[in-house]
């Protein structure tokens, strides 16, 4: 009794004595974090909720469809559920086990013999090993509940920039259709003229070979419309279905607020998910220093054996009891390098994180820079495409009046419309910028 005492006295001297080499990788996280951007941007209106930078009930319904219908998250969800049984795999691990055995033989000559036992078992935690990696699949289950956010925050934001991408190419199409029907217009206006004797062949044949080019253009672009039909039907989960109602015009979109950068960086759920996957690692980096120590597990049985069934079922049964003392003392380096190798991923879970906290702080920036830059550039193309009109008009009156020739006139007109088209990209460009700064900013989505 007194060697047991000794060894287990000299076997939690030792743990005290062991040290866990892995820095404190959480806390330099969050010094990067608070060091990481310094950001401006123009007063701007907040907003609660990444689908709140559109109010728009049919776009509401839309996102809610995707979030529930859409495969990819659903796979995510899923991948969230299993991760929660490990943690319940995980935890029971810390319990104690119990088992229930029964038996019977029947031997010549001896006769039956029937045997039961109830046994239960139990690892003592006396380091915390299996508590810290309980907790370890804990922040493992919180990983990849942010994972899963953002995964419904990038689908939202998908979907609602695939509805103002059609919106778009409806207004595509119609600028085109517009095109078409101006240059239909000089045709007929050409053919007049040389029926009259005014008119040349070469202007009518240049006329008819544009209206032609813009034709097919314009089947190039409802195409394209159906095909970011199709795209949006599977962001929602359908196989099929009627075509999606979308806004005749391009819709209000809020500027997001561009809070404190230490404020918007830990809203983000990529960053809050990368930091949880160092605390898991750090854990079982703990944990696996912690596997070089002595464990102590215990043992607890009920048996009784009898010729007789009903005598065999526990009745009368003797009870053993075994305290078991383990200490690794040779395992060819194994439980070591399981220990280096548990602290090097910590030490890449912190570098996944720097990756992650650097890439939020480049989609940022670049965002609002994006803002500044698209304001600027349709601001300029509207006075442009105003100038283009009222020149239009000029070069029409000329044309008709015989002072401008027909390539002229085509080529204000194509400019003119070219600079419509130019805008309408601007606007929605500008638009989608504004949803993707809102999932930058961490803002999410509220269905």
């Amino acid at each position: 009794m007194r060697l047991f005492t000794l060894f287990l006295t000299t076997t939690v001297l030792c743990g005290c004595a062991l040290n866990d080499t892995t820095p404190n990788f959480q806390q330099q996280a969050l010094s990067e974090r608070e060091h990481a951007a310094s950001w401006s941007a123009p007063e701007t209106v907040p907003a609660l909720a990444l689908n709140g930078l559109i109010n728009s009930e049919e776009l509401d319904a839309l996102v809610g469809e995707a979030l529930q219908a859409n495969p990819n998250l659903q796979q995510t969800m899923l991948s969230v559920q299993i991760y929660e049984a490990q943690w319940r795999q995980a935890f029971g691990a810390q319990l104690p086990q119990l088992d229930l055995g029964f038996s019977g033989s029947n031997t010549e000559n001896t006769g039956s013999n029937f045997n039961s036992s109830l046994t239960v078992s139990w690892q003592l935690d006396l380091w915390q090993s299996l508590s810290d990696r309980s907790r370890a699949a804990g922040m493992d289950v919180q990983q990849q509940q942010q994972l899963y956010q953002a995964a419904r925050d990038t689908l939202a934001a998908q979907v609602m920039t695939a509805w103002l991408g059609l919106t778009a190419q409806q207004q595509t199409i119609a600028i085109q259709k517009k095109r078409i029907a101006a240059l239909a217009s000089n045709e007929q206006f050409i053919i007049q003229r040389y029926r009259n004797g005014t008119g040349s062949l070469d202007d009518l044949t240049s006329a008819r070979s544009l209206l032609a080019s813009e034709k097919a253009s314009l089947a190039e672009f409802e195409e394209s419309l159906l095909q970011q039909q199709r795209a949006l039907r599977t962001l929602l989960g359908r196989s099929q279905g009627a075509t999606i109602a979308t806004a005749e015009t391009f819709p209000a979109v809020i500027t997001p607020l561009a809070d404190l950068p230490d404020q918007t960086l830990s809203r983000r759920p990529d960053l809050r998910a990368a930091y949880a996957a160092i605390e898991a690692a750090s854990l079982r980096s703990t944990a696996a220093y912690k596997d070089l120590l002595p464990s102590i597990s215990l043992e607890a049985a009920l048996l009784d054996t009898d010729g007789n069934l009903n005598d065999a079922l526990l009745t009368d049964p003797l009870w053993s009891l075994l305290g078991q003392l383990t200490a690794p003392l040779y395992r060819g380096g194994q439980l070591r390098a399981a220990a280096d190798i548990a602290e090097l991923q910590a030490a890449q879970s912190y570098q996944q994180y720097r990756d992650t906290l650097y890439s939020a702080v480049t989609e940022v920036e670049d965002t609002l820079g994006q803002e500044h830059s698209l304001t600027q550039q349709q601001a300029h193309i509207e006075v442009a495409l105003e100038n283009a009109k009222t020149n239009l008009v000029q070069y029409r009156n000329s044309y008709r009046s015989g002072l401008a020739n027909i390539l002229d006139l085509l080529t204000v007109e194509q400019k003119t419309y070219d600079l419509e088209a130019q805008l309408n990209t601007l606007i929605y460009q500008r638009l989608s910028n504004r949803v993707n700064l809102g999932l930058a900013l961490g803002l999410g989505v509220a269905i």
